[in-house]
């Protein structure tokens, strides 16, 4: 059986989109997306404002869809894939973020948002002995129709997470397959995280991921860390590979962090990074030595999750007391932090060269 590959590059802003070019050719992707088959660019917006590391960069998109044009994947069958959660709003994020500027004014690709009219979600039952969403949602797991039977590219960012250490191809699908009330299974994340991906592999006939951390973000992730210039992308067919090896540029123990653990044990991708083929750039040397931490937010919802509020979880979350929590969310994100202390580091990343390369979007 061949090893996992994890394609590995430094970039700069002049030369990124070439970059994004020969790190997918590097990884195979090719192998792993059939042309006959759609192809959803599962865009990641995190957060409904630009902050740096946190979504999709549009030098990200704009790379892999030049590279697929490039390759003669059919325009036609390529689309955008959003979904949306109670809390961030995918049609502002897309805009901020300038994914829209680059798949429908660059591109004249489709825009789908998969929460919209017209689009269907069906209930499926996988093949795969499930971890813990079949108890999450007992009446049966909804998914949406249009992915069934199509590509998926992730395009995650590196960056760090106050549930699951760090996020990223695995943690990407958690915004796509899943319905708004994807929430509930906060406190079973890491095992969400496998089911998801056993899921895919039953769903989906191609799975890549091109990750980006030009921008790279530490701390209490995925919205309130520290955005640091790291100049890295990162591409792989396997996504716990992907996962596995940003983690170990992060800082932290890939085998450490259940959600890899057991993807890994569960044969569904490869979470040990010396059984991992990394070609491009040597990271042996590689250490971000990022740390998580909490916010104020993060502590609060831990305590629920897994604290002594934990038989409360239900009550608070998911009966009528539930917008409280979307309240407090966005009064401390929104208002409170992003204007307190995010703006000011927003406005910082926007005078580096790639916060140039931003602008010029």
């Amino acid at each position: 059986m061949s090893r996992s590959r994890v394609a590995v590059l430094k970039t700069a802003p002049a030369t990124v989109i070439d970059d994004y070019k020969r790190l997918m050719r590097m990884a195979d992707y090719r192998d792993f997306l059939p042309r006959e088959n759609e192809t959803a660019l599962k865009i990641n917006i995190t957060w409904h404002y630009f902050y740096p590391a946190c979504s999709t960069t549009p030098w990200q998109l704009d790379g892999v869809i030049a590279t697929l044009l490039e390759d003669g994947y059919c325009k036609e069958k390529l689309y955008g894939c959003h979904n949306r959660t109670v809390v961030v709003s995918a049609k502002r994020g897309e805009i901020a973020n300038k994914h829209k500027q680059v798949l429908v004014d660059k591109y004249g690709l489709r825009n789908i948002h998969l929460y919209e009219k017209g689009e269907e979600w069906i209930r499926y039952t996988p093949k795969a002995k499930l971890l813990a969403l079949d108890k999450v949602f007992p009446d049966g797991v909804r998914i949406p129709k249009r992915l069934v039977g199509s590509n998926v590219i992730h395009l995650p960012t590196m960056k760090t997470h106050v549930f699951t250490t760090m996020t990223g191809a695995m943690k990407n699908a958690f915004g796509g397959l899943l319905f708004e009330k994807r929430h509930w299974t906060h406190s079973v994340i890491h095992e969400t995280l496998v089911d998801l991906l056993a899921i895919q592999k039953e769903i989906h006939p191609g799975l890549f991921a091109a990750m980006d951390g030009t921008f790279a973000g530490d701390g209490p992730g995925p919205r309130c860390m520290i955005p640091l210039v790291k100049n890295y992308i990162l591409a792989s067919g396997d996504m716990v590979a992907i996962d596995a090896v940003a983690a170990k540029m992060m800082g932290f123990d890939p085998l450490s962090i259940k959600f890899i653990r057991l993807a890994h044990e569960r044969g569904l991708g490869c979470g040990d990074v010396r059984d991992i083929e990394v070609v491009g750039e040597d990271i042996c040397g590689v250490n971000f030595r990022f740390d998580v931490g909490d916010t104020l937010a993060s502590h609060g919802q831990k305590m629920i999750y897994w604290g002594p509020l934990k038989p409360l979880e239900r009550f608070l979350l998911r009966t009528v007391l539930a917008p409280w929590s979307y309240l407090a969310s966005y009064l401390y994100h929104d208002i409170y932090w992003y204007n307190c202390i995010g703006r000011a580091r927003v406005k910082q990343a926007l005078k580096t060269e790639w916060g140039r390369l931003f602008a010029s979007y």
